[in-house]
């Protein structure tokens, strides 16, 4: 009897990696019994925590485009912006899948300068009565660092080509003339920004200086001055997608199990890290 037991617990000993293994596979990848047999009709887009690279969400959004089952999609936003160019895909993105399929934009959170110029094209823009709004400006900055190099003895050597090479560099105060031109180049990027943003909006970009010059609202002001449509939460967010594609049934397209927990993972990370990364450069 004891020799039986014996031998089944060395058995479990020997083989538990290997079923612990095959257990692993098979939550993640099985679906599950209730999931639903028709194919989905709707995908809900994240856009999480500061844009830094837009590879991920463009390859969403354009294989969403592509898929023929779906027929609307729902951005939602909590990002405080990012850079400059990677916010113009994400938005240019959204422009050219809004042309084939509904897109509600949903402020579940911050919707504000690079995540709010990337949301502009959206059939419609719903916010969370909490949410904040806008920032609709630009920024660079560097810090000098010139006192503490002093202080402990480093100087910089460095040759140089164009007499604006150096602009924005910590290691000493910026000339005026290098002031002006870094001012020049946050300038044709936010008129850029507010070019956009009037053009999707259908607002007067004479009258900027209310909805943008970096302003932050909540939900409601944010209503009043036009940079959003509703002041609702999530599910008012998917009714109003529902309405745009005349869907009945509704069928939510799903991640893979693993898929979305890399996906959290890296979420709060880039929330923990967004201050570190960004440089020297302009951001939204």
């Amino acid at each position: 009897m004891f020799k039986k037991i014996s031998d089944i617990i060395k058995w479990i000993g020997q083989h538990f990696m290997g079923m612990l293994f095959l257990l692993i596979v098979l939550i993640v990848f099985l679906p599950s019994s209730h999931e639903p047999l028709r194919k989905a009709n709707l995908q809900e887009i994240k856009l999480f925590g500061p844009i830094m690279d837009a590879e991920k969400i463009i390859k969403e959004i354009d294989e969403a485009k592509k898929d023929e089952n779906i027929k609307g999609i729902l951005l939602n936003v909590n990002s405080p912006g990012g850079a400059v160019p990677p916010s113009i895909e994400i938005s240019y993105a959204i422009r050219a899948l809004q042309k084939k399929k509904p897109v509600i934009a949903y402020a579940s959170g911050i919707m504000a300068s690079g995540s709010y110029y990337s949301a502009i094209y959206a059939t419609k823009i719903i916010a969370n009565p909490g949410a904040i709004i806008g920032s609709i400006g630009v920024i660079m900055e560097s810090a000098n660092i010139k006192e503490l190099m002093d202080k402990i003895g480093i100087k910089p050597q460095l040759v140089k080509q164009g007499e604006y090479k150096e602009a924005g560099t910590p290691t000493r105060e910026w000339t005026p003339k290098e002031r002006a031109e870094l001012e020049r180049l946050t300038k044709d990027t936010y008129d850029l920004f507010i070019s956009d943003v009037a053009k999707a909006r259908g607002l007067d970009i004479n009258n900027s200086k209310t909805y943008a010059d970096a302003h932050i609202f909540l939900a409601h002001r944010a209503k009043e001055v036009g940079l959003i449509d509703e002041v609702g939460i999530i599910s008012n967010a998917k009714d109003a997608l529902l309405k745009e594609t005349n869907i009945t049934k509704p069928v939510w397209k799903k991640k893979d199990k693993l898929e979305s927990f890399i996906e959290e993972l890296s979420s709060q990370a880039l929330f923990k890290v967004q201050s570190y990364f960004y440089g020297l450069k302009a951001e939204l």
